[in-house]
């Protein structure tokens, strides 16, 4: 799908969509219960459908309700082979590779786009090493064996995932177990998110200095109704479009929520946006922007956003410690460079970084291609870029906000954005 992209100016409120994070989550720890769950939610998108695909593949039951959705968690004792196909899900593929490990049950997993090339060595490798077999190094493959507890050691700057997903795991085995980094922590606020859904079930890991403390033989119980949070990751996109324009206020944001994205409101601030507080709303409005540092380390998922709000700042933006975005699911500092190179803004593509030089564009009246890389957040970034710098442009391959936020351009339309389907 080919959406043209015409000058508009972004104005206005947006009622935020649930956290895919959050939800991913929810699901995950309903799914592992002792009874069936209601998860309030608004909207759904490609990536929480692969959840619930596989969550209904591993033998629970999950309906749709005038909320959100009911889990009932599967009966135990099932010995057939699962077919789990995670779509383009990092965080589905990862979180459950241990869970059906710590259930014992054999599982083919499936995926595509990127997903079969991001890495997830680690994560097998340790698995491995307590009870699990693989029989291949990367999508497809299928795993069988029984997890165990024990030390589980891996970096902690190569996927949160992978630590979220032993985290829900290792409470379910018979022995103690231990998780322990060996490098600091990047995108923590995830790991944050993770460690709150496991007490709102009723899970307790002791966080240690290098690590975390999990004990077996946990339970799983359901808190009967659960409210997922909305989304600060994908708010992000509308607050920098007020930021960087005139004036958009999100609405059904917790200001107390662990999604580490919420650093957007900081950073939007230290480049000279004002930031107003509701008592569950965000508004950003645009002032006279300047370039900043950024450290990409702990909110991987804004830089493509950020990026847009660095090009419209006066003066050079450093975003660094960005390494991790170009496994993603496309090398962001590449199609990052890529998009914003093609509207005229001067990048400097480093190995790990991105030095973009703001306002030095040159405006251009002839339309823009623009190619998506098949990615979710070079789209919807694509697109604010060109509604707030005044620029026609066609992104090809829009249909991949579907991952993330398939009702993205319904809402840049209502706010004022131009944006047809050819």
């Amino acid at each position: 799908m080919n959406i043209k992209i015409s000058v508009g100016q972004l104005h206005g409120k947006v009622n935020m969509i649930s956290s895919k994070s959050d939800v991913h989550r929810l699901l995950v720890a309903s799914a592992l219960a002792d009874g069936p769950t209601e998860i309030l939610m608004n909207g759904s998108s490609a990536d929480i459908e692969a959840t619930i695909s596989c969550l209904k593949e591993l033998g629970c039951r999950i309906e749709k309700t005038e909320g959100g959705l009911r889990v009932t968690p599967a009966p135990p004792f099932q010995a057939s082979v699962a077919v789990l196909d995670c779509g383009e899900s990092g965080s589905t593929l990862r979180f459950l590779l241990p869970v059906a490990g710590a259930l014992g049950r054999n599982a083919l997993f499936e995926g595509h786009g990127r997903l079969p090339q991001r890495p997830i060595g680690v994560l097998k490798g340790q698995m491995e090493q307590h009870g699990c077999r693989f029989n291949a190094e990367h999508l497809p493959l299928e795993i069988s064996g029984h997890l165990t507890g024990g030390v589980y050691e891996l970096p902690g700057n190569i996927s949160s995932q992978f630590i979220t997903g032993l985290l829900f795991a290792l409470p379910l085995l018979e022995k103690d177990s231990e998780i322990r980094l060996t490098t600091a922590v990047e995108s923590a606020g995830y790991i944050q998110m993770t460690l709150h859904t496991l007490s709102r079930f009723g899970i307790e890991v002791e966080t240690r200095e290098q690590g975390y403390a999990i004990k077996g033989g946990q339970k799983y119980h359901s808190p009967g109704v659960i409210q997922a949070a909305g989304d600060w990751s994908n708010a992000a996109f509308w607050l920098t479009a007020g930021a960087v324009g005139s004036e958009v206020t999100c609405c059904g944001l917790q200001m107390d929520s662990p999604q580490g994205d919420k650093a957007i409101l900081p950073i939007l601030e230290r480049f000279g946006a004002t930031i107003t507080i509701g008592e569950d709303s965000v508004t950003a409005k645009g002032g006279k922007l300047k370039g900043c540092k950024i450290d990409a380390s702990q909110i991987p998922d804004l830089v493509p956003i950020l990026s847009v709000a660095a090009a419209m700042a006066e003066g050079d933006t450093h975003i660094v410690n960005a390494g991790r975005l170009r496994i993603k699911e496309s090398d962001r500092l590449r199609a990052i460079a890529d998009c914003l190179g093609r509207l005229g803004v001067q990048v400097e593509e480093l190995e790990d970084a991105l030095v973009i030089h703001g306002g030095s564009r040159e405006a251009s009246y002839r339309e823009i291609h623009i190619d998506s890389y098949q990615d979710h957040r070079i789209v919807m970034s694509a697109a604010v870029a060109g509604a707030v710098m005044g620029q026609p442009l066609m992104i090809e391959g829009a249909e991949a906000v579907g991952k993330s936020y398939p009702g993205f351009f319904a809402e840049f339309i209502r706010l004022g954005g131009g944006a047809d389907v050819l």
